[in-house]
């Protein structure tokens, strides 16, 4: 008996007597999820903005709402001022954020290694947890999320999904991106002797702008 089989063999030995066949277990697998409201969390607000608006800053998210897209250059502006920071951003290269009038803030389109703050987009929200969904392509390069300090994402409102589970069926329906990140709250750590340590592994302050009408 090879090694392979010795282990397989133990483990079949550890599952008992008598064991499902696949049509049983494929069975209760669709039972658990027939009625996916009914084991869902509740959310913890009455609308997707709110819950999503609780969620995420109990995490160290940092939130500011606008009415459309024309509002965000003077967004940006506040953020940059009340953080003490240069008027220079590394930008998204979309053409929804490439066309605005940026007035006294200064985007460029490099990204050094260094870098101050960052603006971008936000593919999806997701209200259960505050998070936020990023998808890379040739206009969204997927370093803006990892490399600044301070990651400024522009979510639209009608972009929430309620739970985890409708990003993952949503991402079913269209073509796979090539890179897919979920955020969840700034960068932290508390490997080193317990003691939190903010911007770890990415950005140490993270800003949803969210734009409550854009159509």
């Amino acid at each position: 008996m090879s090694p392979r089989d010795r282990i397989l063999s133990a483990v079949r030995s550890g599952l008992g007597e008598p064991r499902k066949n696949p049509d049983s277990i494929a069975a209760e697998a669709d039972a658990l999820l027939a009625a996916p409201d009914e084991i869902r969390p509740r959310l913890v607000a009455p609308t997707l903005v709110e819950a999503f608006a609780i969620r995420a800053t109990a995490l160290g998210t940092t939130l500011d709402r606008i009415a459309d897209f024309a509002d965000l250059p003077a967004a940006v502006g506040r953020y940059l001022a009340a953080h003490g920071l240069a008027a220079d951003v590394a930008l998204q290269p979309a053409s929804v954020l490439a066309g605005l009038d940026w007035q006294d803030v200064r985007p460029h389109a490099s990204l050094a290694a260094d870098e101050a703050v960052a603006v971008g987009l936000a593919r999806w929200g997701i209200a259960e947890g505050g998070s936020l969904v990023i998808h890379s392509a040739p206009d969204t390069p997927i370093l803006l999320a990892f490399l600044p300090l301070h990651h400024i994402l522009v979510l639209s409102a009608r972009n929430l999904l309620a739970h985890l589970e409708d990003y993952a069926a949503v991402a079913a329906e269209t073509d796979a991106p090539r890179n897919a990140v979920l955020i969840t709250g700034p960068s932290g750590t508390t490997d080193i002797e317990g003691s939190y340590v903010r911007g770890a592994h990415g950005p140490g302050f993270l800003h949803v702008i969210l734009v409550e009408d854009d159509s």
